[in-house]
C-alpha cells in the first residue's frame, strides 16, 4: 500500500492497525473525573505510555462538522460541512447538510480504500453515515440501523446479528456501546488496516462530569479501547466537541432567543436566524446551542445591528459572515450575514415558540460556541516530535496515526 495524499497534507501507509477514535461531546472533564474515580485503566496506561494532549475542534463545535473534518483532514472551508442544517437562499429552504452531495472534499477513509486498505467505519447514527462513507469502498454502517445493513450499500450484511447485541435506542447510552462493540468484532474478525468509530453525545448532554452516569459511560469504552490496543491497534482519542451547562443556578435555560428579538427590532420575518445543529435528534438538546447564522435583507446597517447583537447578555461574539469565515475557516457561500457565538453558559434559539423543551428532564447542557473547542487528543502510542508551530486540532488525528506515532516494539501485525 502507498502513502496517501488528501487535502493537502500526506499519510504514511499504516505500520500496524489504526483506530481513530471520535467520542461525541467529549469535554477534557469527563476524563479528568474518570480517571479520578478508577474508571479508565486502559486510558491511565495510554496515557503514560502514549501522548495526552488537548486540541482544538472545529467552530461550530457541532457533530457534522467535525467528524468531517477529522476524517479529511481539513476545516469546513475546504470540506463545506459547517453544520447540520443550512439555509439554501436559491430555493428559500432549510436543509439537513447530511447528504454526501454537500461533501466538497475526498475523505482519508476514501483515500486509503482506493491504495487497497481495508477501511472499516462505525458511527452511532445515520445521520452522518453516508457523509463518512462518500467514496468509500468498505464496511460503512451505524449502530442506529444496524439492522438494516447490506453487503451492497454497506459492506456487510445484517450487523445486528454480527454484532449480537440488541438494537439499541437513539436515545441511549447503549447506541455509543453498540459502535465499540462493533468496532471491537470487525478488528478480530475483519482486521480492517483503518477503522473510524464515532459516538453520540446522549450522556453528555444529560450528565456532567464525575457523576456517576458520566463515569460508568466511561468505564465501559475504556474495556472496549482496552480490546482494541491488545489486538495491535495504534489509537487516537479524540471529540468532536466539549460540553457544557446552559442553565443558570436555578436549572432554567439560558437562552437568547434571536428570532424573537431580530423580528422585533428589524420588522416581522426580515431576517432569518439558523440554528447549525438542528437536526432530527433534539430531545436531549431542544435544538438549542451556542451558534447562530443570520441571513438580512440588504437594507439593514449591519453594523449597528452588530452592536445591538453582540450587548445582549450571554453574547460571546457577533461578526460579519466575511470576519466570522476567516476566524472560523468556514465556507462563505454556505453561512449568513452575520455570525452569533453566545458565552459558556448560553444558548442561541430562534422562537420561543419553536422550541419544545419537553423533552428536557434534566437542566440544559450543550454546545457549539468556543467555549466548546478545546478536546481531547490522545494516542496510545509515543509521538515523534511535531513541528514547530504545529496548531493541534482533532482533524490532526490522522496525521498524528499515520506520521507521528511511534509503533509497537513488538508489532502484532506485519506491516502493511
Amino acid at each position: 500500500m502507498k502513502s496517501v495524499s488528501v487535502n493537502g497534507r500526506t499519510y504514511a501507509a499504516p505500520q500496524e492497525p489504526i483506530v481513530v477514535v471520535c467520542v461525541d461531546g467529549c469535554e477534557p472533564a469527563y476524563l479528568e473525573e474518570a480517571l479520578k474515580a478508577g474508571a479508565m485503566p486502559w486510558l491511565q496506561g495510554a496515557i503514560a505510555q502514549g501522548a495526552n494532549l488537548i486540541g482544538d475542534c472545529v467552530v461550530p463545535s457541532f457533530t457534522n462538522p467535525n467528524n468531517l473534518s477529522i476524517v479529511t483532514g481539513a476545516p469546513p472551508s475546504v470540506h463545506g460541512i459547517c453544520g447540520n442544517y443550512l439555509y439554501d437562499r436559491e430555493s428559500g429552504q432549510e436543509v439537513m447538510m447530511n447528504d454526501p452531495k454537500f461533501l466538497r472534499a475526498e475523505t482519508i477513509l476514501a483515500a486509503f480504500a482506493r491504495e487497497g486498505a481495508k477501511v472499516a467505519v462505525v458511527t452511532a447514527k445515520d445521520k452522518l453515515r453516508l457523509l463518512l462513507g462518500k467514496g468509500l469502498k468498505g464496511i460503512c454502517f451505524s449502530a442506529e440501523k444496524a439492522d438494516q445493513t447490506t453487503k451492497a450499500e454497506h459492506g456487510i450484511d445484517n450487523a445486528l446479528a454480527f454484532v449480537g447485541r440488541p438494537l439499541p435506542s437513539v436515545y441511549s447510552a447503549d447506541l455509543s456501546e453498540f459502535v465499540f462493540a462493533a468496532g471491537v468484532k470487525l478488528m478480530a474478525t475483519e482486521h480492517p488496516d483503518i477503522m473510524y468509530l464515532s459516538t453520540t453525545d446522549y450522556i453528555q448532554h444529560k450528565h456532567a462530569p464525575g457523576t456517576p452516569v458520566a463515569n460508568d459511560f466511561y468505564r465501559m469504552m475504556d474495556g472496549y479501547l482496552g480490546e482494541l490496543e491488545a489486538m495491535g491497534c495504534t489509537i487516537v482519542f479524540t471529540a468532536d466537541h466539549g460540553m457544557n451547562d446552559k442553565h443558570g443556578a436555578d436549572g432554567q435555560p439560558q437562552v437568547i432567543y434571536l428570532q424573537d428579538l431580530l423580528d422585533e427590532w428589524i420588522g416581522q420575518a426580515r431576517a432569518r436566524v439558523i440554528l447549525p445543529i438542528t437536526d432530527p435528534y433534539v430531545v436531549h438538546h431542544g435544538a438549542l446551542g451556542s451558534f447562530a447564522t443570520i441571513y438580512l435583507p440588504d437594507d439593514v446597517d449591519q453594523a449597528a445591528l452588530i452592536a445591538r447583537m453582540a450587548a445582549l447578555p450571554g453574547m460571546e461574539l457577533v461578526v460579519t459572515r466575511v470576519e466570522g469565515c476567516r476566524r472560523f475557516e468556514l465556507p462563505e457561500d454556505r453561512v449568513g450575514d452575520l455570525i452569533a457565538v453566545s458565552t459558556r453558559n448560553f444558548a442561541i434559539g430562534t422562537s420561543v415558540s419553536k422550541h419544545d423543551l419537553s423533552g428536557l428532564t434534566v437542566p440544559l447542557r450543550s454546545h457549539g460556541g468556543m467555549t466548546e473547542q478545546q478536546v481531547p487528543v490522545i494516542v496510545n502510542r509515543k509521538l515523534k516530535a511535531l513541528p514547530a508551530g504545529y496548531r493541534l486540532r482533532n482533524f490532526s488525528a490522522f496525521d498524528l496515526a499515520c506520521n507521528y506515532a511511534i509503533p509497537a516494539a513488538t508489532p502484532q501485525r506485519k506491516a502493511i
